[in-house]
């Protein structure tokens, strides 16, 4: 299935002003509100469904010509579902 990417924002930054962020998101979660993100003119609204598809994912990037040589690492969160589909799935996590 074809990507339409409708947000994107990067950037370097302290990790307390990232924890100020996600705290943002996990609040307009648990409040069952819409995420809105702007950035540079660009801007989307977002409304997860109550019981979206939560996946983490922890990487290490390594290039194709020295693949046993250090890499990037990487920390991902993300949050998927169907437009207009609020579906529930059974699964634990831990997160320490």
């Amino acid at each position: 299935m074809p990507e339409d990417v409708l947000f994107k924002f990067e950037r370097r930054m302290d990790r307390t002003e990232i924890a100020d962020y996600l705290r943002t998101v996990a609040d307009s979660l648990e409040r069952g509100e819409p995420i809105n993100l702007e950035a540079g003119g660009d801007s989307v609204t977002m409304t997860p469904p109550s019981r979206p598809t939560f996946e983490i994912k922890a990487e290490r990037e390594t290039s194709s010509s020295a693949p046993e040589g250090p890499g990037e690492l990487g920390l991902e969160f993300e949050l998927e579902w169907e437009e207009g589909e609020d579906r529930s799935d059974d699964g634990t996590l831990t997160i320490e």
